[in-house]
């Protein structure tokens, strides 16, 4: 599955980078993490609950940060295990300043492959959860963000 979109967050550049670099901050934000483990300052583990349908699953992802260009471009590939389902994705981000002063655009996108239980559930189940757990996200961010 592939998913993109652009945000605008009415913070700087620089601000921003900073937060979207910690995985602290970040997986703060997304839905279903219960813990993230920093190995280093590109790779990191979390824990995180997927609800999907009538199916759930803990995932162990392991989270490798590259293609780093501060602050313009960064790209994350996941993989992740659950009993009976796994996820591997590459999830990158470029931003730029915004239109107005002092705010940021952010352009991302996202290939997705889920397998296993999962997976069986069908894609329009996945992508619609995936939709509302993308917007949740990218909603606490700009929160945390635009925080005056």
């Amino acid at each position: 599955m592939k998913f993109e979109g652009t945000v605008q967050i009415a913070t700087a550049r620089d601000k921003a980078w900073a937060f979207l670099m910690d995985p602290d901050e970040v997986g703060s934000c997304g839905p279903g993490v219960e813990s993230i483990d920093v190995i280093d300052e590109t790779h990191f583990k979390a824990k995180a609950k997927v609800g999907v349908g009538f199916i759930k699953a803990h995932f162990s992802i392991n989270m490798e940060m590259t293609d780093l260009d501060k602050p313009n471009h960064a790209t994350v590939k996941a993989h992740g295990q659950a009993p009976g389902s796994a996820v591997d994705a590459i999830a990158r981000m470029d931003l730029r300043d915004g239109d107005a002063a002092g705010t940021t655009t952010m352009d991302w996108s996202a290939d997705v492959n889920i397998s296993g239980t999962l997976a069986s559930v069908g894609a329009r189940m996945i992508e619609g959860t995936a939709h509302k757990m993308i917007d949740q996200t990218f909603e606490c961010i700009k929160a945390k963000l635009e925080v005056a």
